[in-house]
C-alpha cells in the first residue's frame, strides 16, 4: 500500500524560505498548491486552485494548511465532491476578526461545517492571528482533534521551527 500524497497549502505570502512548510517541501518532497497571487488572494481563485490540485492528485491525499491555507481548505471542503484522507490545519487565521489584514477579508466568513475528513487543528497560545479559544472553536466546529503547542506565535517563519518534527508527527497520525 502506498503512502498518500501530501499537499502543502500555504497562506498569505506563500510561506517563505524559513517556514516549516518550505522545509517540509524541500526535505520530504511534498508538492505545494500554487496560487496566482500570494499577496492579494481571492478566495474563489484559491479554492479553485486547491480543487484543481486535489483533482490532479486523486483521493489518496492529505492536505497541510497554514494560516489562510487552513481557511482555504475549509471553504474548499464545503464545495468539493472530492474525498481526501485528511488535513493538518496549523494556525488557522481568524479572518472573521475586524483587525485582520484587508487582503484576506474576502475569505470571511469562515465555514463552520464539520469537515468530511479527519483533521487536526494545531494552535499556539501566542498567535496574533487567532486566539487559542477561537482555534478551539474552529476545531470543534470542524470536528477536528485540537492540539495546543504552547507559545509558538503564528507557527510560521518567525517561530524558528525549522523542519518542525513535532508537527510532522501530527501529520503522520493522519497519514497512518
Amino acid at each position: 500500500m502506498s503512502s498518500p500524497t501530501i499537499l502543502i497549502v500555504p497562506g498569505l505570502g506563500n510561506s517563505g524560505p524559513e517556514h516549516w512548510q518550505t522545509y517540509w517541501a524541500q526535505h520530504y518532497g511534498y508538492p505545494r498548491v500554487q496560487q496566482g497571487s500570494w499577496d492579494q488572494p481571492v478566495r474563489a481563485d484559491w479554492v479553485q486552485n486547491l480543487e484543481d490540485a486535489v483533482a490532479a492528485t486523486g483521493s489518496d491525499v492529505v492536505l497541510v494548511g497554514h494560516s489562510l491555507g487552513c481557511i482555504t481548505i475549509a471553504h474548499w471542503a464545503s464545495t468539493t465532491r472530492h474525498r481526501i484522507k485528511g488535513a493538518l490545519l496549523v494556525a488557522p487565521a481568524d479572518v472573521d476578526r475586524s483587525d485582520m489584514p484587508s487582503e484576506i477579508v474576502n475569505f470571511a466568513p469562515i465555514p463552520l461545517a464539520r469537515l468530511p475528513f479527519p483533521s487536526i487543528v494545531v494552535a499556539s497560545t501566542t498567535d496574533e492571528y487567532v486566539t487559542l479559544a477561537r482555534a478551539q472553536e474552529l476545531a470543534e466546529a470542524w470536528g477536528s482533534r485540537f492540539v495546543n503547542v504552547g507559545a509558538l506565535g503564528h507557527i510560521n517563519s518567525e517561530s524558528g521551527l525549522g523542519l518542525w518534527p513535532e508537527g510532522h508527527v501530527l501529520l503522520q497520525e493522519l497519514v497512518g
